[in-house]
């Protein structure tokens, strides 16, 4: 296999980045193409299939190069079919990812929430530095995450284990969440949750640079808060330990039942770095037990947006690599 490349596919809700990877986790190609949701997405699987072998063309390369794909999406998924059961933004339903692919391409597919393979690919190439036990959350426009205990993602009985941003944060009171439930760590922690709290916030008090944003711009962004922040806002600072408190919490409790050695926060809202580094590990120490804080480095993602195709070849490669040793 040493000269075989992997695809890994990361389908987000407007665009899909693929990439071209070695055996050794190196990125070859890398590229994106939009994602085409209408008619309920039944055009996703083709467009990657004509993708890829369009860009092996491109290269030069047979089709004999490409060993597997690895494919990221978004939303429920039944790891073993690779059956995704909802993705809301793309507007999926019972859609079965992997089964159309493998028709499409004729490889090998496997196919993951895209936070679990974000969390794969950190251990594997990035800030998770090869730890086995390790927790991956993703800050976006929603809140992901990924549980790795002993190299293996936790997947749970129907795929649900390691979903993070349905943790519920606020038992009563809390905003509406797109899942169905009131009060989700996703309401809070995501960069739309942050922009809600600091729209909020400036409707109360408007003694802040925030309040001037707002009224020029006429809605506040999670990057809006955080430059603020920077700049020692006391209603931004506030709203950033708001935010933290709430997922400090999330994560402790999820450190004391599965004590990581790493928890890498990734996503947009990581970009804040030091800052947000700062105030998650403060309420993380509050309420994590000293044994389980003492063991966890709390770190941002070093792949950025190649985490997802990093761990989506990482899992296919497992996955081929076992059927030729059996």
């Amino acid at each position: 296999m040493g000269n075989h490349w992997f695809v890994g596919v990361d389908i987000g809700g407007t665009t899909i980045k693929m990439a071209f990877i070695d055996t050794y986790g190196e990125i070859k190609q890398k590229w994106e193409i939009p994602t085409n949701c209408e008619h309920e997405g039944k055009q996703i699987t083709t467009d990657i299939s004509k993708s890829i072998f369009g860009k092996l063309d491109e290269l030069d390369e047979p089709k004999e190069k490409l060993a597997g794909i690895g494919v990221g999406a978004p939303g429920f998924i039944n790891m073993e079919t690779g059956l995704i059961y909802r993705a809301v933004n793309i507007g999926w339903t019972n859609f079965p990812l992997k089964d159309r692919l493998e028709v499409e391409t004729g490889l090998p597919v496997v196919v993951d929430n895209d936070a679990n393979l974000a969390a794969l690919g950190e251990m594997w190439r990035g800030a998770g530095d090869g730890s086995k036990n390790l927790l991956a959350v993703t800050l976006g426009t929603g809140v992901g995450g990924g549980l790795i205990a002993n190299g293996n993602i936790l997947h749970g009985v129907n795929g649900m284990a390691g979903e993070i941003g349905h943790i519920t944060s606020m038992a009563t009171g809390g905003a509406h969440c797109n899942c169905g439930k009131s009060g989700c760590l996703e309401t809070i922690a995501s960069a739309t949750g942050i922009a809600r709290l600091a729209t909020e916030a400036v409707e109360k008090n408007n003694d802040s640079v925030l309040a001037d944003v707002f009224d020029r711009e006429g809605k506040l962004t999670a990057k809006d808060v955080f430059d603020a922040a920077k700049n020692d806002d006391r209603l931004a600072l506030n709203v950033i330990d708001e935010m933290s408190f709430h997922l400090g919490i999330a994560i402790a409790n999820l450190a004391i039942a599965t004590n990581p050695e790493k928890i890498v926060l990734g996503g947009g809202v990581s970009k804040a770095g030091e800052l947000l580094l700062r105030y998650v590990r403060k309420h993380f120490e509050a309420y994590a037990l000293p044994r389980v804080a003492e063991g966890a480095e709390i770190t941002i993602a070093t792949l950025g947006n190649d985490a997802g195709v990093i761990g989506g070849v990482w899992l296919i490669k497992q996955k081929v690599d076992n059927a030729k040793s059996l």
